[in-house]
């Protein structure tokens, strides 16, 4: 079902290509929509029965033997909206059907292994939609600017990241990869925002104004990990993410797409339909007490 809300293919306007550029993509624009706030609630609202049948095709069909999987990749700097658009988009999601992981520092146990020993377990199964908040990019971005894994060892990961996400797809995984792409601006007041009001201190990290000093360097490791991980196995999406109102509906339609791009069907009955007809029908006397 196509959503007038949407004057192109989002797929395309976001998709990363070979002149992909990260310092050209404007964070407060809104590809594709002419809509303002009011519209974009509208259309998340709308699209949302779309998004949840698609879901339930995708699980049904998985009770038949079917590979196919989604696993959506989230990154972004802090205050960037992941958990909006976890509360705004996948929350609307059938819980039996959904997989979330929130990928934290890693462990000590975890620091033992290679990066990605602690991602493949968590890779969805069949007719799961999997969604990682933050994911093993974190691997070649905040350690490629920290600085705590050697220049050799991060363009080792760039490959080794190319191939694990290679497999996944053969192995029936729908792979979306998505930067939220906020400003420092808009940052900057989200973080002030947090400050301003105690309900949300639990939101503030103190550590998230280090990182912010960064920013240059963050912007071109995220530069660099696109360019040398966006394949047509596992293409990466930049959302611009100043208006979250924007960044919700896009990541909504994007999952949309690639479920339609799957294309699931409802399994067909492994019993006889018309006996069990006659099996229900004969039980209509049936009272209790």
């Amino acid at each position: 079902m196509a959503s007038e809300f949407w004057q192109g293919d989002v797929a395309e306007l976001l998709r990363v290509d070979e002149t992909f550029d990260l310092s050209a993509v404007d964070p407060s624009s809104t590809p594709g929509t002419t809509a303002n706030k009011k519209g974009g609630q509208a259309e998340l609202a709308a699209s949302a029965q779309e998004l949840r049948e698609l879901q339930e095709r995708l699980f049904a069909q998985s009770r038949a033997g079917a590979p196919e999987r989604v696993l959506v990749v989230l990154q972004a700097m802090d205050a960037a909206g992941k958990g909006g658009i976890v509360n705004h988009v996948f929350a609307q999601l059938e819980p039996h059907g959904l997989q979330l992981t929130a990928f934290k520092s890693p462990t000590e146990e975890e620091r033992a292994h290679d990066f990605l020993w602690r991602i493949a377990p968590r890779v969805p199964g069949p007719g799961v939609i999997g969604l990682f908040d933050r994911s093993h990019y974190e691997d070649v971005l905040i350690q490629r600017v920290r600085e705590f894994a050697s220049a050799e060892e991060i363009e080792r990961r760039y490959g080794a990241i190319t191939e694990f996400e290679r497999g996944l797809a053969a192995d029936g995984v729908r792979i979306v990869k998505i930067m939220l792409h906020v400003s420092p601006e808009e940052q900057a007041q989200r973080l002030s925002d947090r400050l301003a009001d105690p309900a949300k201190h639990w939101k503030y990290n103190p550590g998230d104004v280090d990182e912010r000093q960064l920013w240059p360097e963050y912007m071109d490791a995220f530069q660099i990990a696109i360019e040398r991980t966006s394949t047509p196995d596992a293409p990466w999406y930049v959302v611009p993410a100043n208006a979250k109102w924007y960044a919700r509906v896009a990541v909504q339609r994007l999952v949309i797409q690639a479920l339609q791009g799957i294309d699931p069907q409802w399994p067909d009955a492994d019993f006889d339909v018309a006996a069990e007809q006659a099996r229900l029908a004969a039980t209509a006397d049936l009272r209790w007490p």
